[in-house]
């Protein structure tokens, strides 16, 4: 919710608190009434103009994409008739364009900036699966070309056609080799300043939450789908379907064991950074987009959201940590782009996957303001801790207490079942903290360090020196080496104190014990209550679809009756359903969000008087029937998933009369 969030410090020009928007402007690039640019794909053409295919197969001209000297862009219509292109290039001053079954040259032979020949340039077979989607391409520092395909979806990942599942390199004269496969919707990918390549991937089957991985020939990323064709002449992979362990242990440690899996250079919690990463892209170094050269920015489809990562290679394996950037776009981000000015292009569509940002599509552009936002730099690894680096001075006493900051570390389950909770999540203690004569840094010792764990960092303390907090406080970091590179910081000089809190056990010893597992379990009944004697008034068949839908929106019942309501999870993402209070989604829906690590545990219902009942946490293709008495008040009661980011699109209305 960017722009009315309380991120920043509480001293500005205008004495308010500082938001997103007074760094990052988010710009609507304005399209002609009647288009629906639900964009697959973009692309920078050198004299500045933007290409953008859409998902109903049509690319587009955009000059003036900048609006410059206030005027407005103009669009013209230079290809039609793809299918689903969700990849656009300018490569050797053509555009290519991936669609579903193909990669199409677009050529325009008379000179008149409209395509009149549609050249194949490679094929792949089809299954008709609607999850076919296919992306690319991207270009290597040697010209070759990268692809990606989308598995099949059949209520578990497939590869029902060949190479679903894997990413593709391509000489510009055709020649195709596989290059790693494990990937399950592999929608972004992208490169760094090495030439080496990073790709996005969704929470799913196999995969706990969303991620990026670094990609080399030979590498194997997760989702054992691709591996059908691990056999296959040319496959640079070996492992086969059944060299893959189903036990839910991290995969860190599944890794260890099983040459080949490699393992993500930096997780992106579920929820806490978004639900659906899309493109990623490196910033430059010329300084035009900010205090951040040389990370990379990271969409998330979902949530309508960029995220920032960091990145550093460590025993030649890389790792990082991922932060908050920018929220409040207007539809799912899919595609993202740099323009001639430094600025950032933003692609978006909607349809069939959904979005917080409640346009079914949009245009619209991303520029740095001049002013330099108070944040978390980089979060880097320490042979004893890790060192937090930022973009301004921090005020010293803050940043030296150790009750500024909240530490955790967790993981993930890695198994065939959609998703995972959070497993092995632990605080973690800070032993010494050193602040740097500049300020400019602060390095943490701590009790335990844990290879391959997620480690959560919140710094809800530190303060910078004009005393305004941090514009994004948390960032989490995968630690998958231990840096030996820099010197152990010397405990014994800076230890903190710790602080031993005083109970005064009067006030606590005769207070009621509360057990929040069977409080919750009386608002979740999934046993027919034996004073039913087997009877209910009413049975009530919820489902969901694609969208963030249920696919009723409207239920009547008659007050005090005995409800049974079947609960089926028919969509291939996560969903929960819970009936509230009338005129309380917004509080429960940010509540669920706000429970952060706990979420997953609790179903992502907050314990609050407006949940009146409630299922679990479902997977897709699953059902739960849960039993209650309706409300003995008349009125409309809610019904919502509360999942982070859902609850403002998927809910209906229980009348009761």
């Amino acid at each position: 919710m960017a722009g009315i969030l309380l991120f920043g410090g509480v001293a500005s020009a205008q004495n308010r608190p500082l938001t997103e928007d007074d760094f990052y402007k988010i710009i609507t690039i304005p399209s002609p009434e009647g288009l629906e640019l639900e964009v697959g794909g973009l692309a920078i053409l050198p004299e500045g103009n933007l290409a953008a295919s859409t998902r109903r197969g049509d690319v587009w001209m955009i000059k003036n994409p900048y609006m410059l000297n206030n005027s407005m862009p103009s669009y013209k219509k230079i290809a039609e008739g793809l299918h689903e292109a969700l990849g656009l290039n300018y490569l050797k001053n053509k555009l290519w364009v991936t669609q579903r079954g193909e990669v199409t040259i677009l050529n325009d032979l008379n000179g008149d900036n409209i395509t009149d020949e549609y050249q194949t340039f490679y094929k792949w077979p089809l299954s008709g699966n609607y999850h076919q989607y296919s992306y690319g391409p991207l270009e290597m520092p040697d010209g070759d070309m990268i692809f990606t395909l989308n598995l099949d979806w059949i209520g578990r990942g497939a590869s029902l056609s060949k190479w679903r599942g894997w990413m593709l390199r391509m000489t510009p004269d055709g020649k195709m080799t596989p290059w790693a496969t494990g990937l399950r919707s592999p929608a972004g990918f992208g490169l760094n300043k090495a030439g080496d390549i990073f790709y996005t991937e969704n929470q799913g089957d196999w995969v706990g939450s969303g991620r990026i991985t670094h990609l080399e020939k030979g590498d194997f990323a997760g989702n054992p789908s691709g591996l059908l064709w691990s056999g296959e002449e040319g496959s640079p992979v070996k492992l086969k379907v059944s060299d893959i362990p189903d036990t839910g242990e991290p995969l860190y440690d599944v890794a260890k064991r099983v040459p080949g899996i490699k393992p993500p250079a930096v997780w992106f919690p579920h929820t806490l950074m978004g639900i659906s990463l899309s493109d990623i892209i490196e910033s430059g170094n010329d300084g035009k987009f900010g205090p951040f050269d040389g990370q990379m920015f990271v969409g998330d489809q979902g949530h309508s959201k960029i995220m920032r990562m960091y990145l550093e290679k460590v025993n030649g394996v890389y790792q990082g940590a991922c932060f908050p950037f920018r929220e409040g776009f207007s539809s799912g981000i899919l595609r993202m782009k740099w323009g001639i000015d430094g600025s950032m292009f933003v692609g978006m569509t909607s349809r069939g996957w959904s979005s917080t940002g409640k346009d079914k599509f949009g245009l619209q552009r991303l520029a740095w303001t001049g002013k330099t936002p108070f944040e978390i730099k980089t979060i880097k690894s320490m042979p004893d801790g890790f060192l937090l680096e930022f973009t301004q001075e921090v005020n010293k006493e803050t940043a030296l207490n150790p009750e500024s900051y909240e530490l955790n570390s967790f993981t993930y389950k890695y198994h065939h079942f959609y998703g995972s909770p959070i497993i092995n999540s632990m605080k973690l203690k800070i032993k010494a903290i050193q602040v740097a004569e500049d300020g400019l840094s602060a390095r943490l010792v701590m009790d335990s360090l844990r290879l391959g764990y997620i480690h959560e960092f919140k710094l809800e303390g530190v303060q910078n020196k004009a005393n305004q907090p941090l514009l994004h406080n948390v960032g989490y970091y995968t630690l998958n080496q231990i840096s030996t590179v820099a010197p152990k910081l010397d405990v014994v000089k800076y230890a903190v104190k710790e602080k031993v809190a005083a109970v005064d056990h009067s006030q606590h010893a005769n207070m009621p014990k509360t057990d929040a597992k069977a409080a919750n379990s009386a608002k979740r009944i999934v046993v027919m209550p034996a004073e039913w004697n087997g009877v209910v008034d009413q049975t009530i068949k919820i489902g969901t679809k694609p969208g963030l839908k249920f696919d009723i929106d409207k239920i009547q019942v008659k007050a005090g009756a005995k409800i049974r309501l079947q609960f089926n999870n028919n969509d291939d993402m996560l969903h929960n359903l819970l009936i509230l209070k009338p005129g309380t989604v917004d509080k429960v829906g940010m509540a669920a969000f706000e429970l952060g690590l706990e979420g997953a545990t609790k179903n992502y219902v907050p314990d609050l008087e407006e949940v009146l009942f409630h299922s679990a946490i479902l997977e897709p293709e699953t059902s739960e029937t849960i039993y209650f008495t309706a409300p003995s008040k008349p009125g409309n009661y809610t019904f919502v998933c509360t999942f982070p980011g859902h609850y403002t699109l998927m809910q209906g209305t229980i009348r009761v009369r």
